[in-house]
């Protein structure tokens, strides 16, 4: 088990500077296919930063884990570490800067379901 600051630098934690060029259509597609990763994503449409124990995910704490990190990857949101905790946030900006109207589409269509 590496240390906060071992994990701080991992590359899917460490904070850089994505750009909407970054994003891959197939990469969020995929990221935001599963329905436990969805929820994820609209707890965070709200705008706010939310801890990981916030979500209140009906899987174990090892596949939340695996989620955020798919989504992470994606570029669909961004974690910043402050001490023991992990805030996430949409990158909803940089999302609708490269795909206009796709978090929207896939929220409402996640709603009606």
């Amino acid at each position: 088990m590496g240390s906060l600051l071992q994990l701080a630098q991992a590359p899917s934690l460490a904070p850089h500077a994505l750009t909407s060029d970054d994003l891959d259509l197939a990469g969020v597609l995929h990221a935001l296919s599963d329905p436990v990763r969805l929820r994820i994503v609209a707890k965070l449409a709200d705008g706010d930063e939310h801890t990981c124990g916030s979500f209140s995910l009906p899987v174990t704490k090892s596949t939340s884990s695996h989620h955020f990190r798919v989504l992470r990857e994606a570029g669909v949101l961004s974690t910043r570490i402050e001490g023991k905790n992990r805030f996430n946030r949409l990158e909803r900006d940089l999302l609708e800067q490269r795909f206009p109207g796709l978090i929207d589409a896939v929220l409402r269509a996640h709603v009606s379901q």
